[in-house]
């Protein structure tokens, strides 16, 4: 089993991602999805956690070898990036959405140095747009974003556009293509309707459900 494979099985294991295709959920922006994930169900697992914090930190190690700072990003991404920080022994901070509305009003939390080689922990890629934003407050804070690891990625093409755009390289941990795969060979999704839950993938806005 690949590393991807062995993440999204983890990830299905404890409930972080559910695939409805016949009763797709809704998300805020109004599309409809066959698959919901919520990467914060991880938490509560130790030995899953464990795994999953396990592989951040192999990637961050191998592909991000030059990164002196690690960035979570508020909220899902803060307990993950904690706990590489904390087991490869970087500094540690955190991009709220938002600056703060009291106090010293800041929108990064934790200290850096400007240029500094910074890497951005995140839970899920959808678009990209919220998380490019995170980089953009990062950049404008003076530090170099070297690139953003992510545990769970859509694969939608808008994204990869964004990333390449933005200059940003990125990896995740796992994604909707290898949890799909893995779902139709466990039996938890008739191999019939992979061709219609890769549609969604190709055209999120305009996908009907299974028809």
């Amino acid at each position: 089993m690949t590393n991807e494979k062995a993440v999204a099985e983890k990830l299905l294991q404890v409930g972080a991602v559910k695939l409805s295709p016949d009763a797709p959920f809704t998300w805020a922006s109004g599309w409809k999805s066959p698959i919901y994930c919520d990467n914060r169900k991880v938490l509560s697992f130790p030995f899953v956690r464990d795994f999953i914090k396990s592989e951040l930190c192999n990637v961050i190690f191998e592909k991000f070898p030059e990164a002196e700072v690690l960035a979570g990003v508020a909220t899902a991404g803060i307990p993950w990036g904690a706990m590489a920080a904390d087991q490869l022994k970087l500094p540690y901070m955190y991009v709220r959405p938002k600056p703060k509305e009291h106090g010293l009003g800041n929108q990064i939390e934790g200290a850096y140095t400007a240029g500094q080689k910074v890497l951005v922990i995140e839970d899920l890629i959808s678009t990209g747009k919220s998380s490019l934003q995170v980089v953009d407050v990062l950049r404008s804070a003076g530090v170099e974003v070297v690139g953003m690891v992510s545990i769970f990625n859509y694969g939608f093409s808008i994204a990869d556009t964004a990333f390449e755009t933005a200059g940003v390289p990125f990896r995740s941990l796992t994604n909707y293509s290898n949890l799909i795969e893995l779902a139709i060979e466990k039996g938890q999704v008739a191999s019939s309707l992979e061709p219609v839950l890769l549609e969604w993938r190709n055209d999120p806005a305009n996908w009907k459900g299974v028809h």
